[in-house]
């Protein structure tokens, strides 16, 4: 009897855990086959040893266990309170009556989380409606009980299997995209959701996937709580419930214990390797985590003084120029996702920038500069506030962004009309807040009349609106006699690249990276020929820079020709057409176009005159939390828990990199690498 009663318990929990066990390795054969699939990826393939193929597979599966075990919690939650019990006297009441009162709270009483968010306040209320009648239903209704208890199950259950799913398409579509797991970019997708959901929508075959996907989860969901091929709802009593809701949080702890340890786990100084054997969910957690990190506290420092004089040597405040100044227009084009190597003068043989290719012998072109950051807004930061990237989130979306020293202020300073041009909605990255915030003029779609837009996505107008409307703009501001300042912001060269028919050789029907590519570079070619006939267009400066390239991924940290961004200044009769050749970065743009205008100013930049002879060619390239400085071939990385790589920087013909790591510490480059970021530019 002892046995047979033993027999019989080990069979309870089984049946008990049995959901939970699949659930589990579910998890891990998605991962285990997302990880099969990303390595033949084109961003991936050919650049993963065999050593850290084995351990990125390892990793992942451990990780992928404990990640299953934790998203199992509903699971195990739905049915540990399955149980006839709560509809006896007086539990019943008890229940019922709390249930309620909590429905009643919130549709009445309640207002910290209706000012907080209204949307979770009424999830939550038809959360509560749902419990409240169901409860009342079951209770009045014994006969329901059973088929509630098995529909209910199996709901939990596919709604499990469905984001699991859906998880795993997303992080093969974000790979695809980026190179990368998920990163501060799908946090902040998940604040954008508008724009975020339209271009999804717009740039993959969503409705055969969502079909797919479900029938997918439903198979899937049917072999986890089928046996027999019949719903078992795991049944117990309840003190076999207690014991296994023990041994449940136990494992739930180790489980999130290993999480965090394994995913902050370096397996590689190949980057691909350490993002392969990665879980998406966990580095999503670790990104919504550290979107702003204090510099003194996870970064190397050195005395705050010493950083201080250390930038005053370096960047002096006051910039002065004995010649007369020059106050011409300056209109400053960012280029989404403009990489170096779309352009012929690059080595690109698909003719995809016939007109920037042309310009390019016609203007002041820069070979060798590089981009801030691999996000839009670090951009827009860097040639607005002429100063590097700061750890964390750009400072386009922290707050107390306002009231900075920016182009804007010296621009303002000098009698110029600022503003700020984009064919979207400028709330999105909060461009709206931090540029009307620091003295521009917000001009974007919500501006635009409804016979202005002849093409768009859930992005905003395609560029040749933009430039069109621009135009208008710009023959406004010249008839009030000030000179302007306009930085215009593209967005066409963005999946899902639909732009109008007929302009370039590529159809829209295409959705390709290539179409976006050659239609920005015609709208930009018919803006400076449409510029031409208008009065002010012999008295402006026109400035073509991207804004990052499109894409970031590489087998480093921070892959340097993944920064190479083309850049020119152009104005007939005004800048000499040449080639910059030394190494400029991002925040050199603006400063350059002072120095070609012959602006006095003074103001807290690390941006400098390129041209200047006293310029130390250097520049900055980092990610959220790696801080990159590049200076006489030697790239200073610095990351959190205050450590420090060096890398010789060696160049390659096809306009690549080679990055080695450099036998012996260069001080003198960690020092200024530190105090650069450490001030945080000096703002």
């Amino acid at each position: 009897n002892t046995s047979f009663l033993c027999m019989q318990t080990r069979q309870t929990y089984i049946n008990f855990f049995r959901p939970l066990i699949r659930v589990v390795g579910l998890t891990v054969l998605a991962g285990f086959i997302l990880r099969l699939v990303l390595i033949f990826n084109p961003q991936t393939i050919g650049s993963l040893p065999f050593g850290g193929l084995v351990l990125a597979f390892v990793r992942g599966a451990l990780t992928d266990a404990c990640v299953g075990l934790l998203g199992g919690f509903g699971i195990f939650l739905n049915y540990l309170f399955i149980s006839e019990s709560k509809y006896r006297r007086p539990l019943n009441y008890v229940l019922g009556g709390l249930l309620l009162v909590i429905l009643l709270y919130l549709s009445f009483f309640d207002k910290s989380l209706t000012e907080f968010n209204k949307g979770l306040t009424r999830v939550l209320t038809y959360l509560a409606l749902y419990k409240a009648v169901s409860f009342g239903l079951r209770w009045a209704f014994p006969r329901i009980r059973p088929v509630y208890n098995k529909v209910v199950f199996f709901l939990t259950v596919f709604v499990f299997v469905t984001a699991l799913l859906v998880d795993t398409v997303s992080a093969y579509f974000f790979w695809g995209e980026f190179g990368v797991r998920y990163n501060f970019i799908a946090v902040d997708y998940l604040v954008y959701t508008n724009e975020v959901i339209g271009n999804i929508f717009e740039s993959y075959p969503m409705v055969p996937l969502l079909i797919g996907l479900g029938i997918t989860s439903l198979l899937i969901t049917s072999f986890v709580v089928l046996q027999k091929r019949k719903i078992v709802v795991p049944q117990a009593s309840l003190g076999v419930k207690l014991r296994a809701a023990g041994l449940y949080l136990t494992a739930c702890i180790v489980a999130l214990l290993g999480a965090v340890g394994l995913t902050s786990l370096r397996l590689s100084s190949n980057q691909y390797v350490n993002e392969l054997g990665d879980n998406g969910l966990c580095k999503f957690v670790e990104a919504f985590r550290s979107s702003q990190l204090n510099y003194d506290q996870f970064y190397l420092t050195m005395s705050p003084q010493k950083a201080k004089d250390m930038m005053q040597r370096l960047y002096p405040a006051k910039i002065e120029d004995p010649l007369p100044e020059t106050r011409k227009n300056i209109v400053l084009i960012m280029v989404e996702s403009l990489s170096a190597d779309y352009m012929a003068a690059f080595g690109n043989q698909d003719h995809l920038t016939p007109y920037l290719d042309s310009l390019a012998q016609h203007s002041l072109f820069f070979e060798s500069l590089y981009a801030c950051g691999n996000r839009t807004v670090r951009g827009l930061e860097a040639v607005t506030l002429c100063q590097p990237p700061c750890p964390g989130e750009s400072k386009i979306k922290q707050p107390n962004n306002t009231g900075l020293y920016t182009v804007a202020t010296i621009l303002r300073q000098k009698g110029y009309r600022t503003q700020f041009l984009y064919g979207g909605d400028s709330y999105f990255d909060n461009m709206r807040a931090f540029f009307g915030g620091n003295g521009y003029e917000i001009i974007d779609k919500t501006t635009m009349r409804p016979e202005e837009i002849t093409c768009s996505t859930v992005w905003g107008a395609c560029d040749e609106d933009l430039f069109n409307h621009a135009l208008r703009v710009f023959d406004q501001n010249a008839a009030q006699g000030k000179p302007f300042y306009a930085h215009l912001m593209t967005t066409s060269n963005h999946r899902p690249y639909i732009y109008p028919e007929g302009k370039i050789d590529i159809p829209p029907t295409a959705r390709s990276r290539s179409g976006g590519v050659k239609y920005t570079d015609y709208a930009i070619g018919r803006f400076l020929k449409d510029a031409e006939k208008h009065a002010w267009f012999k008295q402006t400066v026109f400035v073509i820079i991207a804004d990052h390239c499109a894409s970031s991924a590489g087998s480093t940290e921070v892959p340097l020709e993944r920064y190479h961004i083309p850049a020119m200044i152009y104005a007939p009769g005004f800048v000499k057409p040449g080639k910059v050749g030394h190494l400029v970065s991002q925040v050199d743009m603006m400063p350059t176009v002072f120095g070609l205008l012959h602006f006095s100013y003074q103001a807290p930049f690390c941006g400098r005159n390129a041209l200047h002879p006293n310029y130390v060619p250097r520049a900055f390239a980092a990610t959220y939390q790696d801080m990159g400085y590049l200076r006489e071939n030697v790239f200073t990385l610095l990351s959190p828990t205050r450590r420090v790589m060096q890398q010789i920087v060696t160049p390659t013909p096809q306009h690549t990199y080679t990055q080695r790591p450099m036998p012996q510490r260069n001080k003198k480059m960690v020092e200024e690498a530190v105090a650069h970021y450490q001030t945080g530019g000096r703002q």
